[in-house]
């Protein structure tokens, strides 16, 4: 918890304005390493989808349900399901998947309290800063399912959305899970469509349901079926101490 706290105040004071050039330049070492864990623990584990949604949903609860199924049918699909890591629909969605004899991964923050790494994870790796965190959720999925969540949950799914409509990633699917639960989310986005601050092409990003079953037809074709999914045969090199 102490090295917690100590991580939690590094990431804060670096945004709170300029600092020494030493502090600033030491950073972008502790970055740089950091993405290289990143890359070295989640290069083999593809094609992934990543759920994002709430950590404080329990079992029991109807989301938290829900999710265990989106996971149970994306491992059926052949993905690798990618989590946050931690509790609620992301340990959900990892439950499907783990019981399921699929893949279950998880990129977990590192925060003084709330989250550590759920007990349905194959791999996990733990990560000190938000962007790292979120950078690795998108770099490795050809899809994102989104149920319900909070202000993580939403700036996550605006984050993806946002990167596939300035081309930065491919126009992977988004599907969001829970029509009441984002009712007034969904409308509001169509009131910026009207109102011409996105297009209706931007519009076609977005698949919301309630079905699992949905969900799974959607990404059977606009994931598998456009980028030609498949898994294949892991090649590692022996000088990358792999």
């Amino acid at each position: 918890m102490a090295e917690n706290n100590l991580l939690h105040k590094e990431e804060k004071s670096v945004l709170e304005g300029p600092r020494t050039r030493f502090k600033e330049l030491l950073f972008t070492f502790k970055t740089q390493y950091h993405f290289i864990r990143g890359f070295r623990k989640m290069h083999f584990l593809g094609p992934c989808v990543t759920v994002f949604g709430s950590a404080r949903f329990e079992p029991g609860n109807k989301y938290y349900e829900q999710a265990v199924a989106v996971g149970k049918s994306l491992s059926d699909m052949g993905f690798t399901v990618m989590t946050g890591g931690g509790p609620g629909i992301m340990e959900a969605a990892n439950k499907g998947a783990y019981e399921n004899n699929g893949m279950s991964v998880g990129c977990n923050i590192i925060l003084p309290k709330e989250q550590e790494p759920n007990n349905y994870l194959h791999h996990w790796i733990n990560i000190p800063y938000f962007f790292i965190r979120k950078f690795l959720l998108i770099k490795y999925s050809y899809a994102f399912v989104v149920m319900p969540g909070g202000m993580g949950t939403l700036d996550e799914l605006f984050e993806a959305i946002t990167l596939i409509q300035t081309g930065i990633i491919k126009n992977f699917p988004v599907v969001i899970m829970g029509k009441e639960y984002h009712k007034e989310l969904y409308d509001h986005i169509q009131t910026m469509c009207r109102n011409e601050s996105i297009s209706e092409e931007d519009m076609k990003l977005l698949f919301m349901t309630d079905s699992v079953e949905e969900m799974e037809a959607h990404l059977r074709e606009y994931s598998i079926k456009k980028f030609g999914l498949s898994r294949k045969p892991v090649n590692k090199q022996w000088w990358f101490a792999e």
